[in-house]
């Protein structure tokens, strides 16, 4: 759920669960995937999955399983509106593109959404690269990062250029700063700007369900909240 985390707060508010184990699992199983198609991280997504008791033989299957349907695996982006006019991309890797799309279009729909055509919502992102740490940002290692190529400081996320995300990681883990996750993302330029904690909840909510879907690898949301 790239970039929408310091959002989590406002949806547990709103009395959403706990996170469970699966949801855990779930995340540390994403992690590992994206490691594996890009090759980069295999091994800090492996220790996270650790980190959070996942067995080595959920790891070794879903290891097993992304090699045996790379092959005929398909990369598809799919964009489009959620509720309150907020724009949303979705990176897919599938074996069966008829069968996600019918997927995706009920979530958008039953959220009071729906999908545009390629390019409808796209131009409104631009590619960063995250690198979130377990805690907030100590000011005094600011400076550092900048040397290092942080462009900009969230609370916890560290932006870069996208092809400086490996060398900031390094960086990071220099300094002896914690990582909770890196990877490319992706900002609209332009978010929606949301007015009220239940709309942010209702966002959250689309956002974790297409995420629960095995074929979507990331979910990107270009909104931001202002308390009225």
């Amino acid at each position: 759920m790239s970039g929408h985390s310091k959002w989590s707060n406002i949806k547990n508010r709103k009395g959403a669960q706990d996170k469970k184990r699966s949801e855990v699992f779930t995340r540390a199983s994403k992690n590992i995937l994206l490691a594996m198609r890009t090759g980069v991280g295999l091994k800090a997504a492996i220790d996270k999955a650790r980190e959070v008791n996942m067995p080595k033989e959920n790891v070794d299957r879903l290891m097993a399983k992304f090699e045996e349907r790379k092959a005929s695996l398909m990369s598809v982006i799919m964009e489009g509106y959620g509720p309150f006019g907020v724009p949303m991309v979705l990176e897919i890797e599938t074996d069966n593109k008829n069968r996600i799309l019918g997927e995706i279009k009920l979530i958008f729909r039953n959220y009071g959404g729906n999908l545009g055509e390629s390019n409808s919502v796209m131009f409104q992102f631009k590619r960063v690269g995250e690198v979130e740490l377990e805690t907030n940002i100590p000011e005094e290692m600011e400076l550092d990062l900048i040397d290092a190529g942080a462009t900009d400081f969230e609370e916890k996320t560290i932006l870069t250029e996208v092809n400086n995300l490996n060398n900031l990681v390094k960086k990071v883990e220099e300094i002896g700063l914690k990582i909770e996750r890196f990877e490319p993302s992706m900002r609209a330029d332009n978010p929606t700007v949301l007015s009220s904690e239940e709309e942010v909840a209702k966002i959250m909510d689309m956002i974790e369900e297409l995420e629960e879907n095995d074929d979507v690898i990331n979910v990107f949301a270009g909104f931001d909240y202002k308390k009225v």
